[in-house]
């Protein structure tokens, strides 16, 4: 529910099937003197206000009832209520609403002509307010929507860095291959292959593949060499090395992009 502020009079502000209704209780704080909705309803000019509105906005007005109470309408025996004008000949343009923010609320437009009963100058307040209520709105739909649209880039960003970083379970070829070097045993456990395999497939990068790492394969990989220092004392065979090794690398590398962008060391 929101607010607008007319004349140091708070106003409140309901959607009612997704319209905004503005509260006409409230309003009538403004107006000097003791008066009641039902005043104002009892008008002529009133009365043949609403019939035209409900007549475009509302197929399921009952003109039968409307063209009773309008026939009745300016007589000074004549009154009707909010509940009644709308159980008669089934408006929507006005509601009464019960509870804590109860009261009578109308349709944008018949709160302005009702500001209008007020006065001129409420009346033209009260629209300049709405205009600010609608625009802060919007602007909030605009953050939100911007705020939706970035997490979802973020959510497919993540998803395909994971498809890219995470390492692959190592096969049983690569499981039997005695790697030259412990340096390329980690490769092949993080990375999924050796320094010569990655050179021969990146003939256009300088370096290593260590130098193209994310921040999380670093930190994976500086955690391997410490259980892999722990299982060579062990006296564990290379290929069994090699198999625990890549079920860290997968849990960990999980775990590190699972809730958070990834960025590479030469950005």
């Amino acid at each position: 529910m929101g607010k607008l502020i007319v004349s140091e009079t708070e106003i409140s502000v309901k959607k009612v099937n997704d319209r905004d209704y503005i509260s006409l209780t409230d309003m009538l704080k403004s107006k000097d003197g003791d008066f009641f909705i039902s005043d104002w309803l009892r008008n002529r000019n009133t009365i043949e206000f609403l019939g035209v509105w409900e007549q475009i906005h509302n197929p399921d007005f009952n003109y039968g009832e409307f063209a009773i109470i309008k026939s009745q309408s300016g007589l000074n025996s004549y009154k009707i209520s909010v509940k009644e004008w709308v159980e008669k000949t089934g408006a929507i343009g006005l509601t009464a609403v019960a509870g804590r923010y109860g009261g009578t609320y109308a349709y944008k437009d018949i709160a302005f002509e009702f500001g209008m009963w007020i006065s001129p100058q409420f009346k033209i307040y009260l629209i300049k307010e709405f205009d600010r209520l609608k625009s802060e709105e919007e602007k909030s739909l605009e953050w939100n929507l911007q705020r939706t649209l970035a997490k979802i880039n973020y959510r497919i960003h993540t998803d395909a860095i994971k498809e890219e970083i995470i390492p692959k379970a190592v096969t049983a070829k690569q499981a039997a291959v005695a790697y030259a070097s412990e340096a390329d045993l980690l490769n092949v456990a993080l990375f999924g292959m050796t320094a010569a395999e990655w050179r021969s497939a990146n003939l256009d990068k300088s370096g290593n593949m260590r130098d193209y790492a994310t921040l999380e394969q670093l930190v994976v990989l500086s955690n391997m060499e410490s259980i892999n220092a722990l299982l060579i004392r062990q006296g564990l065979p290379q290929g069994e090395r090699l198999i625990q090794l890549n079920k860290t690398a997968i849990t960990q590398i999980k775990s590190l992009v699972g809730g958070k962008l990834t960025k590479r060391l030469t950005e």
